[in-house]
C-alpha cells in the first residue's frame, strides 16, 4: 500500500470515528409514539404498570399474553376465575374474539379495556358507542371517579390527549365510574370556550361478569403512572376482583419487541457500536485482502461454432450456381455418414440387404426405406440434376431423420 493510500485511509478512518463519536454523545430523542406494551420505557409505553402490577394485584397471578385473545380463551382452565386487561389507543375485535370474550364474561370473569376508540361487534353487543374530541390547539384534560372514597378527587392529563367519552351506553346494565370535563373551542368566536362533563369510565354488567371501559388510556401510561397521576390507574383497577390476571401485549400500537440476542446488542449503545465497528473492520479486511491476492481474471471469448455458418454458406454458393448435381452429392455423402454413424450399417452397398437392414434398425417400413434408396441410387447415376430434383432429395430424408428424432 502506497503513502497516498494510507493516507487515503486514515482520513475514512477518522471521519468514521468522528461520526460514531458524535452518535454516541448526541442526546437521543424524546419518541412520543403510541406504544403501550410491557417492555416499552418510552414515555407512552407500559413498563412501569406492567411491573407494578404484582404490588396493585398482590394476591394475583398476573400472565402475560402475547397471542390473540381467541387462542387464548379457547385453551385457559375455564374453571378458575380471571381478568383479562387490555390497553390501547384502538380495540378491534373480530366476530371469532368477541363471541370468546363475551361467553368469558358471561360466566363471571372481568373485561377491562383502556382504549380511546373501540368499535366492532362487541361495541355493538355493549351498546356502547365511544367519540374522541380533536382540536386545534392541545389542551388539559381532568378526569374524576363518582366514587367519593377515593383519595384524590381530579387528575389532570395535559399531553397526549384527545378527550374520549361515552356518547352512548346500556343505562340498564351500566354504572358510570368517572368522568372528564375538557374545554371546547367555537370556530364562530375564538374567545367563546364550553367546558364539558361527559362520562368516561363504565362498567357493563353480562351474563354474570362485567365489562370495565375507560377511554383515557394514556393515564396507564409510563409518562403519567410516574408522575401526579399514578394514583388514577391504581384506583380505576380497584373495580377487579384479586384473580388471576391477563396482561394483553398482542393487541398493543407499538410494535411487539423480538427478545433475541441480535435486538439486545441493538439496544445497548456500547455493544452496537462494537457490533458496527466490528463489521465495517472485516469488510474493509475482505476489500484490502482480496486486492493484494487477487488479480484480476480476463474474460476469454469461447471460440465461435462456424461449422453451420460454413455450410450454409457453401450450400447458398452451390444453390446460386444452380449446380444441383454437385449439392445433391454432398447431401447423399452426408445422409450415409449419418447412416453409418446412427446405425451402424455398411454403405458401401446399397443393395437389398442394405435397405433391410436400415430399415429394421430406422424402424421404417421396408418400402419408404427402399424408395429413398432408389431415389438415392437414381441420383448417383444421373449425371443433370434439376431443382426439383434437390427439392425431392431434401423432403424425403428429412422425413426419414424426423420421423424417430435423431
Amino acid at each position: 500500500m502506497g503513502k497516498r493510500s494510507k493516507i487515503i485511509l486514515g482520513l475514512l478512518i477518522a471521519v468514521l470515528i468522528g461520526i460514531i463519536v458524535t452518535e454516541i454523545v448526541r442526546p437521543r430523542p424524546i419518541n412520543w409514539r403510541f406504544s403501550y406494551t410491557s417492555v416499552s420505557k418510552i414515555p407512552f409505553g407500559c413498563f412501569v404498570l406492567y411491573n407494578e402490577l404484582p404490588s396493585i394485584f398482590p394476591n394475583s397471578e398476573i400472565e402475560s399474553v402475547e397471542k390473540s385473545i381467541y387462542d387464548l380463551l379457547i385453551k385457559r382452565d375455564s374453571s378458575i376465575a380471571s381478568n383479562y386487561l387490555m390497553i390501547n389507543d384502538f380495540i378491534y375485535l373480530d366476530e371469532q374474539e368477541t363471541n370468546q370474550v363475551l361467553k368469558y364474561v358471561a360466566n363471571g370473569n372481568q373485561v377491562f379495556i383502556a382504549s380511546s376508540n373501540f368499535t366492532g361487534q362487541l361495541a355493538d353487543t355493549l351498546n356502547v358507542e365511544i367519540t374522541q374530541q380533536y382540536d386545534i390547539q392541545e389542551d388539559s384534560v381532568r378526569a374524576s371517579f363518582s366514587n367519593q372514597n377515593f383519595k384524590q378527587e381530579h387528575f389532570y392529563f395535559e399531553r397526549g390527549v384527545d378527550p374520549s367519552y361515552f356518547v352512548s351506553i346500556d343505562t340498564v346494565n351500566t354504572e358510570i365510574l368517572g368522568h372528564i370535563q375538557f374545554k371546547t373551542s367555537s370556530f364562530l368566536d375564538d374567545n367563546k370556550d364550553e367546558i364539558k362533563v361527559r362520562p368516561n369510565f363504565i362498567k357493563t354488567s353480562f351474563g354474570e361478569g362485567s365489562f370495565i371501559i375507560n377511554t383515557l388510556p394514556v393515564a396507564y401510561t409510563n409518562y403519567y403512572v410516574l408522575g401526579d397521576n399514578r394514583n388514577y390507574s391504581t384506583q380505576s383497577f380497584s373495580y377487579l376482583n384479586d384473580h388471576l390476571l391477563y396482561w394483553d401485549d398482542y393487541k398493543k400500537s407499538g410494535r411487539k419487541v423480538i427478545t433475541s440476542p441480535m435486538r439486545f446488542i441493538l439496544n445497548q449503545p456500547a455493544l452496537k457500536w462494537s457490533y458496527y465497528l466490528l463489521v465495517i473492520g472485516l469488510i474493509l479486511f475482505v476489500i484490502f485482502k482480496a486486492k493484494r491476492e487477487q488479480r484480476i481474471i480476463p474474460i476469454i471469448k469461447p471460440l465461435e461454432n462456424s461449422s453451420v455458418a460454413f455450410a450454409k454458406t457453401v450450400g447458398s454458393l452451390y444453390y446460386q450456381h444452380r449446380d444441383y448435381a454437385n449439392l445433391n452429392d454432398k447431401k447423399i455423402t452426408y445422409f450415409l455418414t449419418y447412416i453409418r454413424n446412427r446405425y451402424y450399417v455398411n454403405t458401401t452397398v446399397l443393395d437389398e440387404n442394405f435397405i433391410t437392414q436400415l430399415s429394421a434398425k430406422a424402424g421404417k417400413s421396408r418400402e419408404e426405406t427402399k424408395t429413398l434408396i432408389d431415389l438415392i441410387l437414381s441420383l448417383k447415376n444421373k449425371p443433370i440434376h434439376s431443382e426439383q430434383d434437390s427439392l425431392t432429395l431434401v423432403q424425403k430424408i428429412n422425413t426419414f431423420k424426423q420421423s424417430y428424432g435423431r
